[in-house]
């Protein structure tokens, strides 16, 4: 239930010639605050909610709760989220002994592309791709629940680092 998860940005879009999935997503929150959300997400197969907890040690560690619900439920749901549903593609892409998950962003949140991995301990070693760039763990700003509050599209062109 503790997730560990580093969040990068990406420079470039050759991690979509290595992806071994690509998922279309769209997801809305019930509750955005920092200390705990609530989000509802619907993909291509499958609906979920999950409850998120404040992260800690540098933004790597959070707990994480998730369930699978039916996905007539989660279209209802999603109608009640609070302020920008995120729109999102997700591409896995195998590195080492891990997966990344790359989120390219449309709509309100469109030139937007960050890549997440998780791990199974704070200081474990990874693999970093050449499409990697600059990390951003620990950032609120690129956060999904403070992406559907404060969309890319809305940033000053100075803070787009």
């Amino acid at each position: 239930m503790i997730e560990i998860e580093r969040k990068f940005l990406v420079n470039s879009e050759a991690f979509k010639n290595e992806a071994f999935k690509k998922t279309k997503i769209q997801q809305g929150y019930l509750n955005s605050d920092k200390d705990r959300s609530v989000r509802i997400r619907i993909n291509e197969e499958k609906a979920f909610i999950t409850v998120k907890g404040p992260t800690y040690n540098k933004g790597i560690q959070r707990f994480e709760w998730e369930k699978e619900i039916p996905r007539k439920d989660a279209e209802a749901l999603i109608l009640l989220c609070e302020d920008t549903p995120i729109e999102k593609i997700r591409y896995e892409i195998k590195s080492g002994n891990h997966i990344y998950e790359v989120d390219e962003f449309f709509n309100a949140n469109d030139g937007l592309i960050v890549a997440e991995i998780e791990l199974n301990a704070v200081e474990e070693n990874f693999e970093k791709p050449d499409w990697l760039g600059k990390e951003v763990t620990g950032d609120p700003k690129y956060y999904n629940s403070e992406l559907s509050i404060h969309p890319y599209k809305t940033w000053k062109s100075t803070n787009k680092s």
